[in-house]
């Protein structure tokens, strides 16, 4: 009765760790697809792309920002009629690209499928706060010489007000051109960059000396996170100015500002305490 099925586009979370987080569904829906696209610039997975060819072993095509936001079509157009699988560090509605690709798709007439995963959404619970104790999630973007927004600080402000934890969510730039290439037509990129925790609170407390409403002052509680959902999992808690030269590796990071904290989370802070901080 396969022989009348459509075929379909599965959308597929690996979770955050390696190629074996991928779900059990998951990874039957990858093995009956004869393409298979990775999207690679909202996040990045712990093991380089080969890992994941040799243990799915199929071939994979990386899907950068420009294909996915720009050549959609193509990915759509196969999905017409051979399974296609869209696989997403994380989870697949962790960035809105992916709703959009959904809908595209339901527009089209392909069937869809999407196959869950966990996601820094949830995996930041790790910390050992309750997920539903916090706000707004905030981006924080890489600041330029000429670009230094600060909308995140409104949020943050908004969210301790309501005594809740902010989830800060630390820049990534992959494939991105430098202006003079941009201008020229280039295809030249430069190298990826990630944000640090470090990098983080040095823009939270420079917006704070530019708004100067103690949202985050230096004593403020915060927790960084390093590489949630692998085996180098590092947490480390204490101030902003506690944390500020605190290193945690490499990327990804992820960066928390504490809300009111009940007595659990309070134990939990303070076993990774700074003077502790432990893997």
């Amino acid at each position: 009765d396969n022989f009348f099925r459509s075929a379909m586009l599965y959308i597929i979370g690996l979770g955050l760790g390696d190629e074996k987080d991928i779900t059990v569904r998951g990874l039957e829906a990858v093995k009956k697809c004869s393409k298979i696209y990775l999207e690679a610039y909202t996040s990045i997975l712990g093991v380089p792309k080969a890992r994941l060819e040799e243990f799915y072993g199929k071939p994979i095509l990386e899907a950068d920002r420009d294909k996915v936001e720009q050549e959609a079509d193509e990915i759509l157009e196969a999905a017409k009629t051979e399974d296609v699988a869209f696989l997403v560090v994380g989870d697949p509605f962790g960035a809105t690209t992916h709703t959009d690709l959904v809908l595209r798709a339901r527009n089209a007439g392909i069937p869809v499928e999407v196959i869950h995963n966990a996601s820094i959404m949830n995996a930041i619970g790790c910390v050992g706060l309750q997920l539903y104790s916090f706000g707004h999630t905030v981006s924080i973007p890489f600041w330029t010489d000429t670009w230094q927004p600060d909308s995140f600080y409104d949020r943050i402000k908004q969210n301790k007000g309501l005594g809740l934890h902010t989830l800060c969510l630390l820049d990534i730039k992959v494939k991105e051109q430098s202006m003079e290439n941009l201008l020229r037509g280039r295809k030249i990129y430069e190298p990826p960059r990630f944000m640090t925790v470090n990098q983080c609170i040095h823009q939270l407390r420079e917006s704070e000396k530019t708004r100067g409403l103690k949202v985050l002052p230096d004593d403020a509680l915060c927790i960084g996170a390093a590489r949630v959902g692998q085996p180098t999992q590092f947490i480390a808690t204490g101030t902003l100015e506690e944390l500020a030269d605190v290193d945690f590796g490499g990327p990804l990071h992820s960066f928390v500002v504490c809300g009111e904290m009940q007595p659990l989370e309070m134990e939990y802070f303070e076993h990774y305490r700074v003077k502790a901080a432990s893997k």
